[in-house]
């Protein structure tokens, strides 16, 4: 389990914590809260009355931030209590489309980028006032467009760039495209966590009578971008794995990509074996029931498909069938990303919160703390594989 007391109480915080949750991602921002309310009030450090530790216990660890919008669309960000000193950590959710704002009278619905610049916003009227400034970005903005090929826009790492410019200092993001975007600022802090434990807590808290040995399960990735995750878990979870590729079509382009005409697979027999699909996103899903229809094709037993985040653009019917048809068992997705009451409420779906693991990482950073023992869920993951085995409650 994760235990608050694998990290380093001992270092002086950074400077007051403080939380700003924008629009679209309040939720998570107060189920981080609650957990860093709670801790610090239960085992708060002994020289929590020392000037050095001034702020450290509050009763809330969230800052008055808004930007409101005027009649043309244009916006401001405004703080409404002074942050001079603090730690700042900022929460956004790129994905979050589910929002709403007037344009000279027409709804228009919020894209990426205006979530991203209403985080650019709120840096901005923060106003160099901030001791140091954290951006929690779980999807991270533009991060499918990582490379270029040909004449293209290289979006993820200029929009990098731009915010280490307005004084950023650490970058957080979750399962990152491509984790070399990096590259980008490379003096800066910038850490791509992977959710694998949750998704393993997940699974074996929702399926009773999985058997994790190579005989009865293998982990697969459903292309060449995945296999380092699969790879990961595969050799963790102690079973074996296998991939497809994308066979295209390089003759010619469809939406600014050439077409995948087949997923081609490579590995062991997967008959009679429980398989975890793993991958960083589910966007339409076309890709991933696919894979796991193939997967049918060749006799595979259970079907469960794990991705950070669950995009679903094309909606949740074609995986409704899928699961009628018996082709997927369950969905596993993190709540990192807006996630509709559509999809929460199916039967097949299961929600891996991550809010308790974001709220470890925001106080152990702001302690000044390593965060490499919170990265690395091997020893964790291990711990709950030996607890499910004796039938123990996840």
């Amino acid at each position: 389990m994760l235990r608050r007391n694998e990290r380093n109480l001992d270092n002086i915080p950074v400077g007051s914590l403080g939380i700003i949750a924008l629009d679209g991602c309040q939720e998570m921002g107060n189920l981080i809260n609650d957990y860093l309310v709670k801790w610090r009030r239960e085992d708060g450090s002994e020289y929590k009355d020392h000037i050095a530790f001034s702020g450290y216990e509050k009763q809330s660890y969230l800052v008055d931030a808004d930007v409101p919008r005027f009649g043309s669309g244009e916006a401001k960000g405004i703080i409404n209590e002074s942050v001079r000193g603090m730690d700042i950590y900022l929460l956004v959710d790129v994905c979050n489309y589910s929002l709403t704002y007037s344009l000279t009278g027409n709804i228009n619905h919020m894209s990426p980028d205006d979530h991203f610049q209403n985080l650019k916003r709120i840096i901005a009227a923060i106003g160099g006032k901030a001791r140091r400034i954290n951006v929690i970005m779980p999807f991270l903005y533009e991060s499918r467009q990582h490379k270029r090929k040909g004449r293209e826009s290289l979006d993820c790492a200029i929009a990098l760039q731009e915010l280490t410019r307005m004084g950023v200092d650490n970058i957080l993001t979750f399962d990152a495209h491509d984790p070399r975007v990096e590259n980008a600022i490379p003096l800066h802090g910038f850490e791509t966590v992977r959710p694998t434990y949750q998704f393993v807590k997940g699974l074996l808290g929702s399926v009773k009578d999985l058997q994790i040995d190579s005989e009865h399960m293998m982990v697969i990735s459903p292309d060449e971008g995945a296999t380092e995750r699969a790879i990961y878990l595969a050799s963790v979870l102690n079973i074996d794995m296998g991939m497809f590729y994308k066979r295209r079509d390089y003759s010619r382009i469809v939406n600014g990509r050439n077409p995948i005409i087949a997923h081609e697979f490579l590995g062991a027999s997967v008959e009679g074996m429980d398989v975890i699909i793993l991958d960083d996103m589910i966007s339409s899903g076309d890709s991933i029931l696919d894979v796991a229809g193939q997967l049918k094709q060749r006799k595979a037993k259970r079907i469960y498909a794990a991705a950070t985040f669950g995009l679903f653009t094309n909606g949740m019917d074609k995986f409704d069938q899928a699961f009628e048809d018996g082709i997927i068992n369950g969905i596993l997705t993190t709540n990192l990303i807006y996630q509709t009451p559509e999809l929460l409420s199916r039967p097949y779906y299961i929600n891996c919160d991550m809010s308790k693991y974001v709220a470890l990482m925001i106080d152990t950073l702001n302690h000044d703390s390593s965060i490499n023992s919170i990265l690395n869920p091997a020893d964790r993951i291990q711990n709950i594989l030996e607890r499910y085995k004796r039938g123990e409650q996840m």
